[in-house]
């Protein structure tokens, strides 16, 4: 005899939750449009409670300081553009066209979100320094163990670590290298004209890398 469960109805929320999340989500909106602006070092979090309108207490008690905030922004946007790679690029099994598809998904899902790409931009640059933003470096390291794995499954043929991540790490730097220069350059209905060649050619030498990077006999990989 099979048993029914009866589905739990799904708790409301109280007001007050619901008005700790709105001051939350506030509080991140407020530090993405100021590191947009300001950069991450030159905004305070007297900026951010002011930008907000709430007390410098409520920023503690949801955040431990500026860098636990900057942390939870760069993991919801990672996690944004990892979804958005899932979505573009499932089923594709082209080499050439995947990577095509990948650098068009970052294109695409910052030319809608400048202040994220700001965040990409200046978060992968914090990776290089010293004094840096601790926490960071996780999302980032996921986001392209994320990518690398995904070409793994395209290549069908494992490279290794080292030379995925180094591909991951040419679709990052290309993003935030050249589409920072052309979207200054370029008028926004301009910007895909502007990027199209080296986009082109970058995806032309990634493939060239990864097949030379391959062994030249007893290969049955196919493109």
């Amino acid at each position: 005899m099979m048993v029914t469960r009866k589905r739990q109805p799904k708790r409301v929320k109280t007001r007050g939750e619901l008005r700790t999340e709105a001051t939350r989500e506030a509080l991140l909106k407020a530090a993405r449009e100021l590191f947009a602006v300001k950069g991450l070092d030159l905004t305070t979090i007297d900026d951010i409670t002011e930008r907000a309108d709430v007390g410098k207490g409520t920023f503690y008690y949801h955040f431990k300081n500026k860098n636990g905030l900057l942390t939870e922004l760069i993991r919801n946007m990672l996690q944004d553009l990892k979804s958005a790679i899932d979505a573009s690029c499932e089923g594709v099994s082209d080499l050439e066209q995947f990577l095509d598809l990948l650098i068009g998904v970052h294109i695409s899902f910052f030319s809608k979100r400048w202040e994220d790409f700001v965040l990409f931009f200046q978060g992968r640059a914090d990776l290089t320094l010293q004094e840096g933003y601790e926490g960071i470096d996780t999302s980032f390291i996921d986001y392209l163990e994320h990518i690398a794995n995904r070409l793994d499954v395209v290549i069908k043929y494992h490279l290794g670590k080292n030379a995925l991540t180094r591909i991951a790490c040419a679709v990052a730097g290309f993003v935030s290298g050249y589409y920072s220069f052309a979207i200054i350059a370029s008028e926004e209905n301009e910007l895909e004209d502007t990027l199209r060649p080296v986009r082109k050619a970058l995806v032309a030498g990634l493939t060239r890398f990864i097949k030379e990077a391959m062994p030249s006999e007893g290969s049955t990989v196919r493109w």
